[in-house]
């Protein structure tokens, strides 16, 4: 008995910081998987929004597909074009891409479509 308490009180405590390594190791790669990714995705996207002019081809998070043609209340609102007399005006963070104009159509793919 006197051994056991002994070796229990001889002991030492273990490091605090080695008991948190873990949990650091954890949050490194959670910031690196997770975190860093979106915040690239959510500046790319506030580009995109910060280059958005007339005449450009947008689709909304809804699934709107238009033709931006002005915008309004300091650039916060983005009036689109839907059809000939149909104009919606949408929240500028509701743009969720701006769809290419004019793209050019390679041999290749009109080949994989007639297939």
């Amino acid at each position: 008995m006197n051994f056991v308490l002994l070796t229990i009180i001889q002991q030492e405590p273990a490091n605090p910081i080695m008991s948190f390594l873990p949990f650091i190791i954890i949050m490194i790669v959670i910031y690196f998987l997770m975190m860093r990714p979106q915040m690239k995705k959510q500046k790319e996207k506030q580009k995109m929004l910060e280059q958005l002019k007339k005449g450009d081809n947008v689709v909304t998070r809804g699934g709107i597909h238009g033709k931006v043609v002005g915008f309004a209340d300091d650039n916060k609102v983005v009036i689109i074009k839907v059809d000939d007399n149909v104009k919606i005006n949408v929240d500028k963070p509701a743009i969720e891409f701006v769809m290419p104009v004019g793209k050019a159509v390679d041999k290749n793919d009109k080949a994989e479509k007639k297939k």
